[in-house]
């Protein structure tokens, strides 16, 4: 056993490499190889499969002739037997495609990713033929690109302002190691600290207030308006009695604006009814005029009427009709000539 896996071996001082004799192959003999399957193969006459990743021990050799080499590159051919029929299976290397083809002894099958690459083609290829013939879509996708465009550029201006920051904090911490004296350079969180507090120093606080407002600050006084110069500013706070007067001058002026609201809704609505009688007048009934000669015909007809008595007055009492006043309204009289043509 100890001999099984030796790294040295002896050599005798008299040996001579030239003595060995080498055995002569021909030039293009099949070369052994242990490799795996590139894809899945169906043999064609057991109809059996040979799975992708399968190991097996496989002759090479070099493809001859006009279809051997592709831009230069050599094509190689692999040898294989049936795992179940024993049936030899040639299959050939693809440069163009940087895959492999199927050459005899079965069938490549179905591959997923091989269709799902297909299909990406067609679709993109499709979308160019929609942009040439589509302005507004190739529009839109230019509009797009150019956003995305500005958000990298924006990205990247924040990445080169994080390193120049790291970069001051490495110069300073250089630094504050020199002064020491090589003598192990100053404490992380010190480094840490003089570094946040340089930067704190260098970027300018938007809160803070320059010249210009520290001199309009100085130039106001407070106090009484009297005291104050005539070309200076001058503030006063107000007292509580002030303000109590202010809002009492607010609430006054809200009552009055919604009574004005209230009146000039009422207005409204007067002006809307104006409007509406003018277009629909009222219906005015019109008085028939009395004459002397009417009192005489009624009572004339009512004695005509009383001495021929008919059916419908043996059954039921006639209607008294009265007579007429000077007060009678219209609605009366219109009453009283319907009886009368009834009774004709």
């Amino acid at each position: 056993m100890g001999e099984r896996k030796v790294l040295n071996k002896y050599l005798p001082p008299d040996f001579d490499p030239k003595l060995v004799p080498r055995s002569k192959k021909p030039k293009d003999d099949l070369v052994s190889v242990r490799m795996m399957l590139p894809f899945t193969i169906q043999c064609s006459t057991c109809s059996s499969f040979m799975y992708r990743g399968r190991k097996f021990n496989s002759k090479k050799e070099a493809v001859g002739g006009s279809q051997g080499k592709y831009l230069g590159i050599q094509r190689f051919r692999f040898y294989i037997k049936c795992a179940a029929c024993s049936r030899p299976v040639t299959f050939l290397t693809d440069p163009q495609n940087a895959d492999y083809e199927m050459e005899t002894g079965g069938t490549r099958t179905f591959e997923v990713h091989k269709d799902r690459d297909k299909t990406k083609e067609n679709v993109l290829e499709e979308e160019r033929k929609v942009e040439k013939e589509d302005a507004m879509k190739a529009l839109e996708k230019r509009v797009l690109a150019s956003q995305q465009e500005m958000a990298d550029l924006d990205n990247l201006d924040e990445i080169k302002a994080m390193n120049m920051r790291h970069l001051k904090m490495m110069a300073m911490a250089h630094g504050t190691g020199g002064q020491d004296g090589g003598a192990g350079g100053a404490d992380a969180t010190s480094m840490i600290l003089n570094a946040h507090h340089h930067i704190m120093v260098e970027e300018k606080d938007p809160l803070e207030l320059d010249e210009t407002d520290e001199a309009l600050i100085k130039s106001i006084k407070f106090g009484s308006r009297s005291t104050a110069d005539a070309t200076s500013v001058s503030m006063s706070r107000l007292t509580e009695a002030q303000e109590d007067e202010m809002q009492r001058r607010r609430e006054m002026e809200q009552v009055l604006m919604e009574k004005q609201q209230m009146e000039l809704v009422a207005k409204v609505k007067a002006q809307k009814q104006a409007a509406a009688s003018a277009l629909n007048p009222l219906i005015k009934v019109k008085r028939k005029r009395r004459i002397q000669g009417d009192d005489d015909d009624i009572a004339k007809k009512q004695q005509k009427n009383s001495s021929t008595p008919t059916k419908m007055e043996s059954k039921s009492q006639p209607i008294p009709i009265p007579k007429p006043s000077e007060n009678a309204n219209a609605l009366g009289l219109l009453a009283g000539y319907g009886s009368d043509s009834d009774s004709d």
